[in-house]
């Protein structure tokens, strides 16, 4: 799928080529109205507000089992894509298929085949990490035994003890909680997982402990997974390819090693690969970064 202006590859890797596709975007769009200063309000005739394309025509697919990455600086619009892929939101124009089923029209469905992580998960923080990953069980169908072992090694696959996860969630660590937020994601088995930033505020062990996670679940090739992080060597080792956006458009889509030959001579690392498809370096990125998109 191929669009004018974008600097991408000839679709999935080899490895996934024949995958069925789980999520097709064709010329997506997500407008929101913002403030307008006072200053700029002559020019914007008078207007209080004006539309801004936080998803400016973005078109891709992702096929079952593979990892896609999600780059771009604040307000590229990775996290508004993340969430109408998840039906959090609906898109303005342009078609967003999961599993096949229009996201306009199925969330339903949709949302039963998926979950999400986010660095804004909440949680009832007088229970146990154990209470908490249970009552999500249930919701998804799971009986009580399937929900008790499947979260017991979830949890310590990814650090937590045994004594730690039948504590108060209040009693833990905010890198802690986000450890359980991912293992609830992980724990359901879903056939589509949305990571928005899942090693943010993680401790070097952690974010490990979450990446080699990560991996085991790609090995499968059974589960797709939408990556969205800050961490450059994370992108390039957990994910089969990348697509980076930059106000709103997707301006690249590939393999690490094929945007490396996309972004030129000088692209040696992945910092030099967002540079030269963004026209800046990921630490002035990572300046930038508040906790929105």
């Amino acid at each position: 799928m191929q669009q004018e202006g974008v600097a991408v590859t000839e679709g999935a890797p080899a490895a996934l080529e024949n995958a069925p596709i789980v999520i097709k975007c064709e010329h997506v769009y997500k407008r929101f109205a913002e403030k307008v200063s006072r200053q700029d309000r002559s020019a914007s005739g008078g207007r209080r507000k004006r539309l801004v394309n936080a998803v400016n025509d973005v078109s891709f697919v992702a096929r079952r089992g593979e990892v896609l990455g999600v780059l771009g600086a604040n307000g590229s619009g990775k996290s508004t894509l993340i969430r109408l892929i998840s039906t959090l939101l609906l898109p303005d124009d342009g078609l967003i298929e999961v599993f096949g089923l229009d996201v306009t029209k199925h969330q339903a469905q949709i949302r039963s085949r998926i979950n999400r992580v986010s660095v804004e998960a909440s949680f009832f923080k007088k229970l146990s990490a154990l209470e908490n990953l249970a009552f999500a069980g249930r919701l998804y169908g799971m009986s009580g035994k399937e929900t008790t072992e499947r979260a017991s090694e979830v949890l310590l696959r990814l650090g937590i003890s045994e004594q730690k996860m039948r504590a108060p969630l209040e009693s833990m660590s905010r890198g802690q909680q986000q450890k359980v937020s991912i293992a609830r994601a992980f724990m359901t088995r879903p056939e589509l997982l949305l990571l928005d930033e899942p090693t943010t505020g993680l401790d070097p062990k952690s974010r490990r402990d979450v990446q080699d996670f990560v991996e085991e679940i790609k090995r499968d090739r059974t589960t797709t997974m939408i990556l969205t992080t800050h961490d450059m060597a994370e992108a390039e080792r957990l994910c089969d390819r990348v697509a980076i956006l930059d106000g709103g458009r997707l301006v690249a889509l590939g393999t690490p090693d094929e945007l490396k030959q996309l972004a030129g001579p000088d692209a040696h690392t992945f910092e030099d690969v967002f540079f030269a498809f963004v026209g800046k370096d990921w630490e002035e990125v990572a300046q930038e970064d508040g906790d929105g998109d």
